[in-house]
């Protein structure tokens, strides 16, 4: 069974928080009081309960990684293929959570509309059809688009999605696609056919077309439909550690394309 750890760390906070402050407020004026020679200054202070003194110390870096976490920067790690060459296996990433607003923790609320997904930008977001699962892919389709995907080739609008030829890695092919915004390169695997993942898809307003780059080996919108805004985490920026084998050097890098 997977732990909600958002829910868990707000829970954490909230209980060590409500327990510290109990103590200032009441429970410490019943210690001094059944100890009247430390009231009166006469000796130290009755120590704290174990509780309390666990609480005093752990709230304060508890409540900076909840404010850290839910509003600024959370770190990920990718568990799949459908990024690549974006992002491989095991990378661990940096998501800006105020990119396209500030949510409430655990709720996902928007409380403060900072801006909206572009196109191209490698956006994390939670998985519709379960509401918690956390998925990345790359935002293709806005808000008002018409998507369609038809033989391995993408469309916006009408408009062709151009690609160019980079190599030949069998399995796959690597193509470098522009999307106006941002270009970055694709995988498609060669031998197999065009019709996977095939249709042509009206936006809604408030709603995303996300694909991964890894087109063929990818479970994204052409299969499960949009992504609602309500659903949005946040925006991936930077792989912060990357090992390509047992023995690799960790490295950091921009995301864009991911340059």
């Amino acid at each position: 069974m997977d732990i909600d750890f958002p829910l868990v760390l707000v829970v954490l906070t909230l209980a060590s928080g409500l327990i510290w402050l109990a103590d200032i407020l009441f429970l410490r004026k019943r210690r001094l009081a059944a100890a009247p020679a430390a009231a009166a200054g006469e000796e130290d202070e009755p120590k704290e309960p174990y509780l309390v003194d666990l609480s005093r110390s752990f709230f304060p870096v508890l409540a900076i990684v909840l404010l850290l976490r839910s509003f600024l920067v959370e770190p990920f790690q990718i568990p799949s293929g459908s990024m690549l060459p974006t992002l491989e296996v095991g990378d661990f990433i940096l998501v800006n959570k105020y990119a396209y607003g500030l949510r409430l923790p655990v709720a996902g609320t928007k409380i403060l509309d900072v801006g909206d997904p572009e196109r191209g930008d490698v956006m994390v977001f939670r998985y519709p059809k379960d509401g918690e699962t956390n998925y990345i892919k790359r935002v293709i389709g806005l808000p008002g688009d018409t998507v369609r995907y038809s033989n391995k080739q993408l469309f916006i609008n009408g408009q062709k999605i151009e690609s160019e030829f980079v190599v030949r890695l069998p399995p796959v092919e690597v193509r470098r696609e522009d999307l106006g915004t941002v270009e970055h390169d694709i995988f498609l695997t060669m031998g197999r056919s065009g019709e996977a993942g095939e249709g042509e898809w009206q936006i809604p307003e408030g709603e995303y077309f996300v694909m991964g780059d890894n087109r063929d080996n990818s479970n994204d919108s052409r299969y499960w439909g949009t992504v609602p805004d309500e659903l949005i985490v946040g925006k991936a920026f930077a792989i912060w550690m990357h090992w390509k084998s047992l023995t690799s050097l960790p490295s950091f890098k921009r995301v864009g394309g991911i340059e």
